[in-house]
């Protein structure tokens, strides 16, 4: 352990330097992978210099190699191509540089680059990425377009070409970035998160032309792919031709097979939606003018049927049921009346006949002993033995003859009858 340094007492750079160099030696020959950002062999020199780079992030190492293990690795040790390097980090004293000292630059083959995408679409599909459940629909008719693509691609030409063919007032935002090479992915990612936050932007596409496996490596890189996924606004990939599908295309909510397809899908046809508004507007028209045909026709159905037509036909005939029926009546109470009178009569004549007065008209007389209180009643004489010497009597007799005109049945003058004498009073 060396001693703490203090302002009073520092180290020098060579020192600092010295003790850097002796931990960086300690670690071991490593295996790295990357890609080829930058490869300078010049001619006479016995080192070549490189630029590796990571492609999921914006970090780079750089490479020290032999001139001949450049040269003799030909066209794989190219700027831009996916490789291995075996090497042993070293620190410069002279500059204080770290940069890793390579003996083995190895090409990443294509068999390898799909066996790696493979693992990652497993992984992704595991994760649910790829569910058709998360994706969403693009709306109908976005009103600006966000498109990520080469700077004056012919993506971009066909995205937007065949976009306002269809559509004329569409609006695009484009953002041009890398679409193959070490800045591809993190300058796409960023353009997809500008496009994102845009409050204005609808709907993002990411455009490229066709291109080898190595060349669309990008498109399956894990960071693109995740960030597409947390994307909240609707992402169409149109990357290449038909039979490329990258990864992203997988993750992304649309995707087309190529950018002329993108630019067609994006936006309705003004055309066809004007005749398919005008064929509507035609199906409208016959569907009221029919509509008005029939409410014509029931109204007409119901202005000539009779109770329309003759409102008081109905109320003459009720009406002539109604006197017919008030006649009737009428003249149902009147014979009950009659016969009800008839019966009154019949009923007076046989009171008149049963009646006291008829029995003393026939010659008898009521007798009845006074008491001598007059609060007592008079009792009616049954029998002479009832009646002794010196009781005073009254005896009632008829006041006129008997039966009345009216009581008699068989007379219907008011004369007295002929051999009929006067009744005396009492």
């Amino acid at each position: 352990m060396s001693a703490p340094t203090s302002p009073e007492q520092p180290w020098p750079v060579r020192t600092v330097a010295r003790k850097i160099a002796e931990w960086v030696d300690r670690l071991g020959a490593v295996w790295v992978e990357g890609q080829l950002a930058q490869v300078t062999a010049r001619a006479g020199t016995g080192t070549a210099f490189l630029v590796l780079r990571d492609p999921a992030a914006d970090v780079s190492l750089q490479l020290t190699a032999p001139i001949g293990l450049v040269r003799d690795g030909g066209p794989a040790v190219a700027e831009g191509n996916r490789v291995v390097v075996h090497g042993k980090p070293s620190f410069f004293l002279g500059r204080g540089t770290l940069s890793l000292r390579v003996d083995d630059i190895r090409a990443v083959g294509i068999g390898e680059l799909l066996a790696r995408i493979e693992r990652l679409r497993r992984l992704l599909a595991a994760e649910g990425l790829f569910d058709a459940a998360r994706k969403r629909r693009p709306p109908f008719l976005p009103q600006c377009i966000g498109l990520v693509t080469g700077r004056a691609s012919a993506a971009e030409h066909d995205v937007v070409t065949n976009a306002q063919a269809r559509w004329p007032a569409v609006r695009f935002r484009i953002e041009s970035v890398a679409v193959q090479g070490a800045l591809a992915v993190p300058q796409i990612v960023d353009a997809l998160g500008a496009l994102d936050r845009d409050p204005d932007v609808d709907v993002i596409v990411l455009a490229r032309g066709g291109g080898s496996v190595e060349d669309l490596l990008p498109f399956s890189d894990e960071t693109l792919c995740r960030a597409v996924a947390d994307c909240r606004t609707p992402v169409v990939s149109a990357i290449g031709h038909e039979p490329d599908t990258p990864l992203v295309d997988h993750v992304a909510d649309v995707r087309c097979s190529t950018p002329t397809e993108a630019g067609r899908r994006l936006v309705p046809d003004i055309s066809e939606e004007t005749a398919r508004i005008a064929g509507l507007r035609d199906r409208a028209r016959r569907a009221l003018a029919g509509w008005v045909d029939r409410e014509e026709r029931l109204l007409s159905a119901l202005r000539g049927r009779p109770v329309l037509a003759e409102p008081l036909r109905a109320l003459d005939a009720r009406t002539v049921e109604v006197e017919r029926l008030r006649d009737a009546a009428r003249g149902c109470v009147e014979r009950g009346l009659e016969r009800r009178a008839h019966d009154l009569e019949h009923v007076r004549a046989r009171l008149a006949t049963l009646g006291p007065a008829a029995t003393l008209a026939r010659g008898y007389a009521v007798v009845q002993r006074v008491p001598d209180d007059a609060t007592d009643p008079l009792p009616v004489l049954r029998s002479v033995d009832e009646v002794g010497p010196g009781d005073r009597l009254r005896i009632r007799v008829p006041t006129a003859r008997w039966p009345p005109p009216s009581a008699n049945p068989r007379r219907t003058g008011t004369a007295p009858a002929r051999g009929r004498r006067r009744v005396p009073h009492e």
